[in-house]
């Protein structure tokens, strides 16, 4: 029997997902004037979208098995390097890099939030419920 029926590790999951994707970004932003830098990027639904158009096929042999049409673990960090935004031939463009940055801490704390609101319910049981 799995805690909470694999929520926490779901849960995990997103937040490595959200760490890797906010690193990334930082690492955006502390290149942006470096010449010839090209902005990197953390793919996640992207993938899977494009996996799903190549006609993967799977099958589920058990309920607790994910649906293809959610969220999977896995991703990639790509390179943007068909733009150039400045006159050194690097891409970043700060303004959407900020909003990205926002936008990921915004969901990282949404997860943090999640998780421990599982492990309080898990806490209030042991307790007995006081």
């Amino acid at each position: 029997m799995s805690l909470f029926s694999g929520t926490i590790q779901q849960l995990e999951k997103a937040l490595h997902y959200t760490s890797v994707n906010n690193q990334t970004i930082a690492n955006n932003i502390s290149n942006v004037d470096t010449p010839n830098y090209k902005a990197k990027k953390a793919v996640f639904n992207d993938l899977l979208k494009s996996e799903l158009t190549n006609q993967f096929q799977a099958k589920r042999t058990d309920s607790r098995h994910l649906d293809f049409s959610s969220e999977q673990s896995s991703f990639r960090i790509v390179s943007n390097s068909n733009t150039t935004y400045n006159h050194n031939g690097n891409n970043v463009d700060i303004d959407q890099e900020m909003t990205e940055l926002a936008k990921n801490q915004i969901h990282y704390q949404a997860l943090v939030d999640r998780i421990n609101g599982k492990f309080n319910s898990l806490q209030s049981v042991i307790r007995g419920g006081n």
